[in-house]
């Protein structure tokens, strides 16, 4: 069957296309993103302004009208922080269910990391053993670790690159006591929760995903993405420590040329790697291996999991072919609701 995931995330508004069948790994088909930054959009009452809820709407317009030519049979919708976090996430979810027919579901912080560290679980397979999945999103920071399918141990925190942007590096290049401000920040948030995971002992592999370890990993000499998704990628800390000081003397127009930095995210690429470079210190953690899967490819691999033997469709399915989200990411079995039911496990 070919589905659709829709993420508003806190950088981009993403639909990525997939065929997936029970048993299979999805296989992309076409991928359409618009970069909204709503985490950048929130108002000094932590609010998504009029301007920001226009954009979403259209955008979740522009993304259904791609699904629907790509021959999706369904949707899975779902919001992170930029929306799990407004002030006035319920005003957007009702516009946007309104003007759009689409049920957003907004993930908790725990469970983007435990749908995170299922795909990364499914890329590496059993033989990784003990995991220990890194995710830096828009708005958020994601810590999970555990030897199945289901972490262990599974956190959020709110240091993803774009809100840390934002919020502590205002200047281009930024003041080098900013840069001193966040790393300090970031450090005291991480350390709070390394005992959550320091009881389970070490991991067997440290892996990371998100476009911001993807791009730090291309700086210290990684595979370019052209070549492919099986080519093995990783970045080490020392590499890291390295640029660190080398990206807070850039302006962002230098950070654009850098190989394998996109124009959207590179104000962002400081605060990325000041929280990368704390996760592995803290951590203990020498190098990282990249994952090319990570939360869009865990609510596919989730869904396809729930699915009863020889069902075509996707089950908790609305007549607008927006699917409904349930404790982990997914609707569990037995529980049914039209298509605008809301269920924020996390409001």
């Amino acid at each position: 069957m070919r589905l659709g995931v829709l993420d508003v995330g806190s950088n981009t508004v993403h639909l990525l296309v997939v065929d997936a069948h029970p048993g299979a790994r999805p296989l992309p088909a076409h991928s359409h993103k618009a970069e909204l930054r709503l985490a950048q959009l929130l108002d000094e009452a932590g609010a998504i302004g009029a301007e920001g809820v226009d954009l979403l709407v259209a955008t979740v317009r522009d993304a259904l009208v791609a699904a629907e030519d790509k021959g999706c049979e369904s949707v899975l919708s779902f919001a992170t922080s930029a929306v799990r976090e407004a002030t006035n996430a319920d005003e957007v979810l009702d516009r946007v269910r309104s003007e759009t027919g689409v049920d957003l579901q907004v993930l908790s912080g725990e469970e983007e990391a435990r749908l995170t560290f299922l795909a990364a679980r499914r890329w590496f397979g059993w033989s990784a053993g003990k995991l220990l999945v890194l995710d830096i999103g828009g708005g958020s920071l994601e810590i999970a670790y555990g030897i199945d399918e289901k972490p262990d141990a599974a956190v959020s925190l709110p240091l993803g690159a774009g809100r840390l942007t934002s919020a502590w590096l205002p200047g281009d290049p930024p003041d080098p006591q900013d840069v001193k401000a966040l790393r300090r920040h970031a450090r005291a948030q991480i350390a709070r929760v390394v005992g959550e995971f320091s009881r389970f002992g070490g991991p067997d592999h440290v892996v990371a995903t998100s476009k911001t370890f993807k791009q730090l990993a291309r700086l210290a000499g990684a595979a370019r993405s052209a070549e492919g998704l099986y080519v093995q990628r990783e970045l080490k800390r020392k590499s890291l420590e390295d640029w660190v000081p080398r990206l807070a003397a850039m302006t962002e127009a230098e950070l654009c040329e850098l190989p394998g930095v996109s124009d959207g995210r590179a104000g962002q690429l400081l605060a990325g790697a000041l929280v990368a470079e704390g996760a592995m210190d803290l951590f203990g953690v020498e190098s990282v291996e990249i994952c090319p899967w990570a939360l869009r490819e865990g609510v596919i691999l989730r869904r396809l999991d729930h699915l009863p033997n020889g069902h075509g469709g996707v089950p908790g399915t609305g007549q607008d072919g927006v699917q409904e989200f349930g404790r982990d990411g997914v609707r569990e079995p037995g529980r049914h609701g039209g298509p605008h039911e809301s269920n924020r496990a996390d409001r």
